[in-house]
């Protein structure tokens, strides 16, 4: 049978105390519906629904820049009615002959393999929900089973007596129910309740009147299940599925001198004996050879690094392609389209932008390359600038094999540098210098003898 899910992605977030709508602050610097999303799609869903109510314009937009193509079918709740009133909206677009799983914008953690469980678990015919073991269960809706462990009802806290608050089974809200039962059975919920609101976890009672067992499937991990309403749950859940990131490396062979201090913003597939040192921060898509070394302090961006490299202490690398045993850093940044040959170095106080360096080519040290084709073997010395922009287009730098750049040098493109040539340091290069010669541009140097240098005059 076909599965729907739909995500209930409406909350204001008040406690957030943020202009951002809840469901899109970040976890791992993504909207935390975009990972319950990753999740949907994973599961091979017929349709995905969003319910959305609050900051709808902005949250459409974001999900769609992370998901530009998926068919995500958007459904408003224009008020804020409860979980019952908010599934409601998304009736409509239901077919009788499917399951409909409901998921939370807001429980960014849940798996996967939780998800696909509690399906195989829960057949057609049959309603689910997914509970949890709670040492305080203040605050949740209560468990109630029968003798046969049956789920008879779900109490909210606020409408629970006191034998009832002892239960310390809860609801995590995720509900599993075919189609045309959310059809027939919606419609009839009351708010007759403490709050005010339409709740779903009705349907466990409708579902026993109508003798559609509701089966429990209880969680293993509490955290898969936690929700978050303020910004101390966020973190507390950042710190959680960094945790869960950083162990997934340490099983894959990489040595993280403190997995307590890496950030994974996106993914890293890694070869064999890399090593992490600590504060690396990864975002977006990145790919490590066999024996990486990175230092303290890095962030890594989309980039591919390959084996044996060296990254040092606090360089930064986006949207690069390094070659195999390359030198980068200390306080190296490699910006977009930066690509480098095998043995390449880039040292400290280096920063690249678009260019290509070939095998064996250094820059050890304050320079700037940018818009640049170098080939293999060049010398590139301290201080040296390609001077790609002149305030309106940038321009490019050919420099050839063998090429040496004296130190203090501005190369202004569109120039190329010759194969084997040496420019002499100091040098402002503004025209194409010959193969295998020497090309210098210094003004000539005087001394002036009995110069005197101005005096500051007495007050």
């Amino acid at each position: 049978m076909d599965l729907n899910v739909v995500i209930l992605a409406a909350g204001k977030g008040t406690r957030m105390k943020s202009r951002l709508p809840k469901v899109l602050q970040p976890l791992a610097k993504k909207p935390m519906l975009a990972h319950v999303l990753e999740t949907s799609f994973r599961l091979d869903a017929h349709k995905v629904i969003v319910v959305y109510g609050h900051g709808g314009d902005a949250v459409q937009a974001e999900i769609e820049r992370y998901f530009p193509d998926a068919p995500i079918e958007w459904v408003e709740q224009s008020e804020q009615l409860g979980t019952g009133h908010a599934v409601k909206q998304a009736l409509n677009h239901l077919q009788t002959n499917t399951r409909t799983l409901i998921l939370y914008g807001d429980v960014p953690l849940i798996s996967e393999a939780t998800l696909n469980r509690f399906l195989n678990e829960v057949q057609p015919g049959e309603c689910g929900v997914i509970t949890v073991k709670l040492p305080d269960p203040t605050g949740y809706g209560r468990i109630v089973r029968d003798h046969a462990g049956v789920v008879r009802e779900i109490v909210e806290e606020k409408d629970a007596g006191k034998e009832i608050r002892k239960i310390d089974e809860v609801n995590t809200g995720i509900m599993l129910a075919d189609s045309i039962d959310l059809q027939q059975w919606l419609p009839t919920i009351e708010n007759t309740n403490a709050q005010g609101e339409y709740y779903l976890t009705d349907l466990v009672r409708i579902s026993n009147e109508h003798e559609v067992p509701v089966i429990g499937c209880r969680v293993k991990d509490p955290i898969e299940v936690e929700g978050v309403n303020d910004k101390r749950q966020l973190a507390k859940l950042e710190r959680l599925l960094q945790k869960q990131l950083a162990d997934k490396l340490l099983l894959q062979g990489a040595t993280l001198v403190d997995p307590a201090r890496i950030d994974i913003r996106g993914s890293v597939d890694i070869g064999q004996d890399c090593f992490i040192d600590i504060n690396t921060v990864f975002e977006g898509k990145n790919c490590l050879g066999d024996n990486v070394r990175i230092g303290p302090n890095c962030v890594i961006e989309n980039s591919v690094i390959g084996s044996d490299t060296i990254i040092k202490a606090n360089s930064v690398l986006e949207n690069a392609v390094i070659g195999e045993a390359c030198d980068i850093g200390p306080y190296a940044r490699l910006r977009p389209g930066t690509k480098l040959g095998n043995q390449a170095k880039i040292g400290n106080f280096v920063e690249t932008k678009n260019i290509q360096m070939g095998d064996g080519s250094k820059a050890n040290h304050l320079t700037y390359l940018g818009d640049s084709e170098i080939g293999e073997q060049v010398n590139i010395g301290a201080g040296t600038i390609t001077c790609n922009y002149d305030g309106a287009n940038k321009h490019k730098t050919v420099i050839g094999d063998n090429a040496f750049i004296g130190s203090n040098s501005s190369l202004v493109a569109p120039v190329n540098i010759g194969q084997g040539a040496t420019i002499g340091a100091g040098s402002t290069i503004s025209k194409d210098a010959r193969d295998n010669a020497l090309t210098v541009t210094r003004a000539k140097q005087i001394t002036v003898d009995g110069w005197q240098r101005p005096q500051k005059q007495p007050k």
